[in-house]
């Protein structure tokens, strides 16, 4: 290999050329292998001694013979593309230009094998290093890498895979005595690892570099097992596990070329769902934006619906997300939790797109495993007051994350203006809500003009109502949001203290299919268009609202007057008044409560919040 590039350089060097050019089919030396590294970018200039460095751990763009003869004669090589002739290539020479980065690649040698020889007879005993290497040397074994600590209790060698059999023999051969005597212990073999490299003349006297390495990785869960650095300092190469591989590539392109960008790996269920595919939409569609302005770069690992999952150590792209009925394997949600917990990755983040009590059963689960949650699911924050606080202890025990503004109100900042006003000091006197886009798009429309069971049934073929409207018409939903409210301020209230007046007969509700609903629905005609006519004489409005004041939580049909706030409202908003010691003439919050744009974005915006947080750690 590489054959052509040093006769090259070769002819190059005995011309006394002006420049050697080495034609490919990159567009230069990359910062890293951009099969494993997509985020790589070519080089404009290397020295000399970088592009060795480079070279001689993966970066087979150049064979590492073909720069001395150039070296030796002080004649740039320039790396060009065959395929992109006009693109500038990379030049290497004496002394490159300077750039803005410390460090000028990193690159990898995919399968090691570590040897380690130590032993108590070998502290202070001259010599054991040159016996070592002059023994592999006469079986023509070569030495990867050599780390020895100062205590020089041990040395470890680093050789490729097939040479590791023979190279414990021959140390052993050589040791015997010391084997026999127990001042050597046998020679221990440790597989499958890799090594990983950064190189960069700019490394020299910048204090640091070895600490945002370690950093990195150590943030990510990658362990370092071997570590050696030259008097040079032009390279710093650790070992690691061969599986850890592309991701301490990645981890360590990011950190040195693109600090000031933090990856946060997200897993979202519910992916194939009307919320869960509005938002993967989004995410997409918004990436390059986001990490541009806010330094965020949202990669996702892990998607799963009802029926498959797909799970991956390197981000999936949005094609393969859309082909995971295809190409995923069957759902199992614990194998998909495990999965996701042994991914080594910092400051992970679970979304939870359904509206399922199995998934939200897992959340006290992945807090304990340091995983934050964002979710639309206000299944879990309507369960026991016990379990609404165990939750955030869990959380606040393991500093993560729990984000669920969407509970409420779609994308309407409801609950982070709770917070604010209860972190400010401000009380909360009471307040009185339309939580339910499908309840307010029937009373907003019920006018007299039209039956109110036609207008049931109007909202159903538009969607606004859950496939069988009695879901929505019971109200239990907006007493779950109700109860929600009320905690967030601090009352510590069960579902059983939410007084539900239905404004239906039971005979409605109990009901063994959706058509046998509206056959009963319709004989309450006569009975809302009564209740419609003596508001319109009174110059009132039905509408159905959650409210909540002096200890008391309900949720009714209630008749309210051109003064209220909730005299106008129109179509499906949502409207929340807060009555507090500062507002005394209520603070209103309204707007869409409802649909896949406005809750996907609400989720996203709770997203980006967490996602700020963890770049600033």
């Amino acid at each position: 290999r590489g054959g052509s590039d040093f006769t090259a350089s070769i002819f190059g060097a005995a011309l006394d050329a002006d420049e050697i050019q080495i034609w490919t089919d990159v567009n230069g030396v990359m910062t890293s292998n951009p099969v494993k590294v997509p985020a790589a970018f070519p080089l404009k200039t290397l020295s000399y001694e970088e592009a060795m460095e480079l070279s001689h751990f993966g970066a087979k763009v150049l064979h590492p013979p073909t720069i001395q003869p150039a070296l030796e004669q002080n004649i740039s090589l320039k790396i060009m593309n065959t395929f992109k002739q006009d693109f500038p290539g990379t030049i290497i020479q004496k002394e490159p230009e300077a750039n803005n980065f410390i460090i000028k690649g990193i690159s990898s040698i995919q399968d090691i094998t570590l040897l380690r020889i130590q032993g108590s007879g070998m502290i202070g005993v001259p010599g054991i290093a040159s016996r070592i290497f002059s023994t592999l040397a006469r079986e023509q074994i070569n030495i990867i890498l050599i780390t020895q600590a100062s205590s020089e209790h041990s040395i470890c060698v680093a050789v490729v895979p097939e040479k590791a059999a023979a190279a414990k023999k021959m140390i052993e051969a050589e040791f015997e005595l010391e084997l026999r005597a127990r001042m050597v212990d046998p020679v221990i073999i440790e597989k499958d690892l890799s090594i990983i490299a950064i190189v960069g003349n700019n490394m020299r006297h910048t204090p640091g570099i070895a600490g945002r390495m370690f950093s990195a990785l150590g943030a990510n869960g990658i362990n370092v097992i071997a570590i050696a650095q030259g008097s040079s300092e032009l390279n710093i190469s650790v070992v690691i596990s061969r599986r850890d591989e592309t991701r301490a590539l990645n981890v360590l392109h990011q950190a040195f070329f693109f600090p000031k960008i933090k990856t946060v790996p997200l897993f979202i269920v519910g992916a194939t769902g009307l919320i869960g595919s509005t938002l993967l939409k989004q995410l997409f569609e918004q990436r390059k934006a986001l990490m541009k302005k806010s330094g965020i770069d949202f990669q996702i690992h892990a998607v799963a619906d009802i029926n498959k999952m797909m799970i991956a150590e390197k981000a999936l792209e949005y094609s393969q997300i859309q082909k995971l009925s295809e190409a995923g394997e069957t759902t199992d949600m614990s194998k998909f939790i495990r999965q996701i917990q042994s991914l080594k990755f910092s400051g992970k983040i679970f979304i939870d797109c359904t509206a399922s009590e199995n998934i939200s059963a897992c959340y006290e689960e992945l807090f304990d495993a340091g995983i934050s949650v964002v979710t639309p699911n206000k299944l879990a924050n309507t369960g026991s007051w016990d379990r609404y606080q165990e939750m955030r202890r869990i959380a606040e025990k393991r500093d993560v994350h729990f984000m669920y503004e969407t509970n409420i109100g779609a994308g309407l900042p409801v609950i982070s203006t709770i917070r604010d006003l209860v972190s400010t000091g401000d009380k909360i006197v009471k307040f009185e809500a339309i939580l339910s886009g499908t309840l307010a798009y029937i009373f907003n429309t019920f006018s007299g003009s039209m039956r109110f069971s036609d207008v049931v049934k109007d909202a159903k073929a538009k969607g606004y109502t859950e496939p069988d409207p009695r879901i929505d018409l019971k109200g239990t939903d907006v007493a779950r949001k109700l109860l929600l409210l009320v905690r967030e301020i601090g009352m510590p209230l069960e579902m059983t203290d939410i007084n539900v007046e239905q404004f239906l007969p039971e005979s409605c509700l109990s009901t063994s299919s959706v058509n046998d609903f509206f056959a009963e629905l319709k004989k309450e005609d006569d009975h809302f268009a009564e209740l419609q006519h003596r508001c319109c004489e009174e110059g009132t409005v039905l509408r159905h609202i959650a409210s909540f004041e002096n200890g008391s939580a309900e949720v009714a049909l209630k008749e309210v007057d051109g003064s209220h706030p909730f005299y106008m409202l129109s179509g499906s908003d949502n409207i929340i008044a807060f009555t507090t010691k500062r507002y005394p003439n209520p603070l209103v919050i309204k707007g869409a409560g409802a649909g896949a744009e406005v809750t996907a974005a609400g989720v996203f915006a709770d997203l980006i919040k967490v996602g700020l947080v963890i770049r600033d750690k």
